[in-house]
């Protein structure tokens, strides 16, 4: 989006089409992280949508764009990415530790 053209505006959904609830993003991160969180279901509020499934179509054809990485490899790296950063600052053994 940041490449396109000046004539190309925003709002423009660059989300993944693919639904995945927010229970099932939890459990994944908790499984792919080793974390011993614990999921807490709380009531939705009134006004909360119950599915979300965003219209990438705008993107497709404005930008000829979509989403190429699934989700579980995309946390993967994404888990990979922050563990360096967190190693190169000395913060491993923080994260380690309170995993344990």
């Amino acid at each position: 989006m940041m490449a396109a053209p000046d004539d190309i505006t925003g709002p423009m959904n660059l989300g993944n089409p693919v639904e995945t609830s927010v229970a099932e993003l939890a459990q994944l991160i908790i499984e792919l992280t080793g974390s011993r969180s614990n999921i807490v279901h709380r009531p939705l509020p009134v006004d909360d949508p119950i599915q979300r499934c965003p219209d990438i179509s705008q993107a497709k054809t404005l930008l000829e764009w979509q989403p190429q990485t699934p989700l579980r490899p995309g946390l993967e790296r994404t888990i990979a990415y922050f563990d360096q950063l967190l190693a190169e600052r000395g913060e491993t053994a923080k994260r380690k530790a309170a995993l344990a």
